[in-house]
């Protein structure tokens, strides 16, 4: 099936903007955003906009390296050059890690939204369904993917405008009167304050918030199959701040003002609950439509990205050899192949899940998510450490504010395993992570063969 050396360099500057959009507006923000609302209230804007400064810091310092030396293994292979290869050995699994699970949330979202159409038929049967259908996605040409991906997060991004929109003209014409509530700004103040649980509710609502951007890192990734990385990997991390303050605080801040946050379930996308409560059940039908093409899109990048990692690990011999396979098209099919066999996992969890296990899944990615962002700060600090003032001065794409705003991004990871392990209802992310941690000490230690000397260079990049 191998005809072919080096993956196959067929995404373009939209593909990849488009694609970190796949990753970071997904179940995070059309299901997630319930359950961040719940516990800090309106304060919640406030954890996005800090969290989406911390995430923008993270995706900086992987596109300084990215542009710099843009590799199939991205952080992985950069955090084993700079910081040890056990290092990169743990950044690269923990992100595969955090793929799978955040993938398993959204093969689970996909099932509930199903339900709004197909009360009778079985949650799993949709859970099978869409796990084979991108995994069939993922083994196409990469360009093919990129397409995919480009037309699901236009209509997540055309929704996203419309539901702003939609809102506004909500407020502004009295619209949604005829509810059993008011709708306008004073939504945010009216129901106990706008941080109605105090400074605890807006802490613990990060477990949920930062889990809601995880996945974004998959620009770093796309750089080795990006037609010209040194332009594309800077447009598409610098537009960041927009879409954070777009997409998630401009949409929530809507949101919750057109309905109480306090009402606000987890019954199914708040979306949807919020249009189909005020009876305009057109939009609630198209709404899901949206939350599922959200679903589907975030689903397609995170094993495009998990994929593409165990790639890059298996030319460092930190995964399986086979894992190089390519087929004809250069796409790595042994890494898609064992995804899709993993997220069946997701199709047996759909019989005995508990309604309320959606934070425990969120909080377990959260801590797999911030470790990846951990390692891609210090990675980048390193890097920086090691290089003479000459070689910085010609760095294409720097980190702005260094030293003190990648120190501060730093502090506040620090500072999320924290949040997970002081609150009861997310502690079990830490117990678990450190589990997982443990198992690729021991996995490391057994099976991945010491190179001669650690940090002797990077291997060269197959495309």
């Amino acid at each position: 099936m191998q005809s072919t050396s080096h993956l196959a360099r067929g995404l373009s500057a939209r593909h990849i903007r488009f694609m970190a959009l796949g990753s970071a507006i997904g179940t995070g923000l059309f299901y997630g955003s319930a359950k961040a609302i719940e516990t800090a209230g309106p304060a919640v804007l406030l954890a996005y906009i800090i969290g989406g400064a911390a995430v923008f810091m993270v995706m900086r310092a992987l596109g300084e390296m990215a542009v710099h030396r843009p590799l199939a293994g991205s952080f992985s292979q950069y955090a084993s050059h700079y910081l040890g290869a056990r290092a990169g050995f743990f950044a690269g699994w923990t992100y595969v890690f955090e793929m799978v699970i955040v993938c398993l949330a959204d093969v689970t979202a996909f099932g509930v939204y199903m339900k709004l159409w197909f009360p009778e038929v079985a949650q799993w049967i949709w859970v099978l369904s869409i796990i084979f259908f991108i995994g069939a996605i993922n083994l196409c040409h990469v360009k093919t993917f990129g397409e995919m991906e480009f037309w699901l997060s236009i209509i997540k991004v055309v929704a996203i405008i419309a539901m702003i929109v939609g809102g506004a003209a909500i407020m502004m014409f009295g619209f949604g009167q005829a509810a059993d509530h008011a709708v306008g700004v004073s939504n945010l103040f009216i129901h106990d304050g706008f941080m109605p649980n105090g400074i605890g509710g807006l802490i613990a609502s990060f477990a949920v918030v930062m889990f809601a951007f995880g996945g974004i890192e998959v620009i770093g990734i796309t750089a080795s199959e990006a037609k010209n990385p040194e332009v594309t990997i800077p447009r598409a991390i610098n537009a960041v701040p927009i879409r954070i303050l777009l997409f998630y605080v401009l949409t929530l801040f809507v949101l919750m003002c057109i309905y109480p946050w306090n009402q606000i379930g987890q019954q199914g996308s708040p979306f949807v609950q919020i249009f189909d409560s005020l009876g305009i059940q057109s939009a609630a039908n198209i709404l899901n439509i949206v939350v599922i093409t959200a679903a589907i899109s975030a689903i397609n990048s995170d094993i495009f990205g998990a994929g593409r990692m165990m790639y890059g690990m298996a030319h460092e011999g930190q995964a399986p050899k086979a894992f190089t396979k390519l087929t004809k098209n250069g796409v790595p099919w042994m890494t898609v192949l064992v995804m899709v066999l993993v997220l069946l996992v997701g199709v047996v969890l759909n019989y005995v899940i508990p309604e309320d296990v959606f934070i425990i899944i969120a909080s377990i990615a959260t801590f797999a998510t911030i470790w990846v962002w951990l390692m891609i700060l210090l990675a980048q600090f390193a890097m920086r450490k090691k290089m003479s003032p000459e070689e910085i001065s010609k760095l294409k794409f720097p980190v702005p504010m260094w030293p003190v705003a990648p120190i501060l991004a730093i502090a506040f990871m620090v500072f999320i395993f924290g949040v997970l392990g002081y609150f009861e209802s997310t502690r079990i992310a830490l117990y678990v992570g450190i589990a997982w941690l443990a198992l690729l000490a021991i996995a490391y230690a057994v099976w991945v063969k010491k190179p001669a000397k650690e940090n002797e260079g990077f291997v060269q990049n197959e495309g």
